[in-house]
């Protein structure tokens, strides 16, 4: 199967795709860009793209959203991942004698109580957290450090100079598996992702979620999303669990009914913890 993933080999996107597909051969597709993890399923180069979607220390990756309904993309999975962030090096430095870090952003944002505890330590963004460790290596960097997965350091044979430097908090990330296609109904799917955007008048929005609550359906996110052509107009995006397939249509149905530009991004089954 190939899998579109954003960064490198080792990275925590590799790490999500192992847990993800832990019996299927794998051929990857390193993205530098979020944009080209979904341009590869959608031109069809990839059969299923994983992207990050949100973080329990940082929060949610807004631009993913976008790109997710520029690309008419469906999500057919997710999966959520233990992070732990660790400080790398080439072997025989101290903390000390590190002056740069370099790492993804959202990997920085979630270590951003390590950088102000050390200060002369400057954080650089880079493309991924695991590419910054080959670079270390590949140019045989003295003085900086990357941050990344325990897999980088092993591959890369760097040394930990500090482990688990992120943020206090249970550190996941949401992956979300995307594919041109639809799953097909009678899946085992238990959850759904919609987007809508509603009427410019008192209460749309409270009568819409009410929707769920009276179904019985338990709301996991609500994430509002600019309309990039008209300013400050907002699509929401909303993921719900559901029981059975007839409590799936019927919030469907009554959705359509109370909302505009109704959009089933995907239905799928609600993703389990990986460590």
């Amino acid at each position: 199967m190939r899998i579109a993933i954003q960064g490198g080999i080792a990275s925590f996107h590799h790490a999500a795709a192992l847990y993800y597909f832990p019996r299927t051969p794998l051929d990857l597709i390193p993205c530098d860009l979020f944009s080209q993890v979904c341009e590869a399923v959608s031109d069809g180069k990839a059969d299923r793209g994983i992207m990050a979607i949100e973080n329990t220390l940082a929060g949610s990756i807004l631009p993913n959203y976008l790109l997710l309904m520029a690309h008419s993309l469906h999500i057919v999975g997710e999966l959520h991942l233990k992070i732990d962030q660790n400080l790398m090096a080439l072997p025989g430095q101290t903390l000390r004698e590190i002056h740069t870090a370099r790492s993804h952003p959202m990997a920085l944002l979630q270590c951003s109580d390590f950088f102000h505890a050390n200060k002369w330590i400057k954080p650089e963004q880079s493309f991924d957290t695991a590419d910054s460790a080959r670079d270390i290596r590949q140019q045989n960097l003295q003085g900086v450090a990357a941050i990344a997965g325990r897999l980088a350091a092993e591959l890369y044979e760097l040394e930990i100079i500090a482990a688990n430097i992120e943020n206090p908090g249970s550190n996941f990330t949401r992956f979300l598996i995307l594919s041109r296609e639809m799953l097909p109904t009678n899946a085992g799917q238990n959850k759904a992702t919609v987007t809508f955007s509603i009427r410019h008048q008192p209460g749309a929005l409270v009568e819409a979620l009410r929707i769920f609550g009276d179904l019985g359906c338990n709301l996991t996110l609500i994430q509002s999303v600019p309309i990039t052509d008209k300013p400050y107009e907002y699509l929401f995006c909303v993921d719900f669990e559901f029981d059975s397939e007839s409590e799936f249509n019927t919030a469907l149905i009554r959705l359509r009914q109370q909302t505009d530009e109704l959009t089933l991004i995907g239905a799928y089954r609600r993703g389990t913890r990986a460590r």
